[in-house]
């Protein structure tokens, strides 16, 4: 129930081209904290609820439990979350063996485009596409925790 994960910036939207599959998520918090979120999301025709702990020093690790609920309770807890629900797209692109979860925000964080791909280990090494841009693990302002509260579009000028 650990989560290993790296997070770059996209710098175009040739990922596009080899996406095999793409969901669109509306995402809220219950709790925000950074020792413990607890997420609702609604997922294609899915809801969910995830709870994850806080980071280790690296950036790259965090507990994470998830359960899949109906859609009619997730978009019931959705009313109850904090303030600042997120809206995204996600594109699905397999390089080797790891699968790349590309988020397009819309919203408040139009223009933010984030690549996260889960890894084994810390030290995996894993194909690095030409549209994949710096790399963000362990940087809260794009965890979207944050960006539920700081859009994008107020800090990023």
């Amino acid at each position: 129930m650990i989560e290993i994960e790296r997070k770059f910036l996209v710098k175009n939207n040739s990922f596009k081209e080899v996406s095999f599959k793409q969901n669109h998520i509306a995402q809220g918090y219950l709790s925000s904290v950074p020792d413990r979120t607890v997420r609702v999301r609604i997922k294609g025709n899915k809801g969910f609820l995830t709870i994850k702990g806080a980071s280790n020093e690296s950036g790259l690790s965090r507990f994470e439990w998830e359960k899949e609920m109906p859609v009619q309770e997730a978009t019931k807890l959705l009313d109850l979350c904090e303030k600042g629900v997120i809206d995204k797209t996600r594109y699905e692109v397999k390089m080797g063996e790891h699968l790349y979860e590309i988020d397009v925000f819309h919203g408040n964080n139009e223009g933010l485009i984030i690549a996260e791909i889960e890894l084994q280990s810390e030290n995996d090494a894993f194909e690095k596409p030409n549209w994949l841009g710096a790399e963000v693990t362990g940087d809260i302002r794009y965890y979207n925790a944050y960006l539920s509260k700081n859009p994008f579009s107020e800090w990023n000028h």
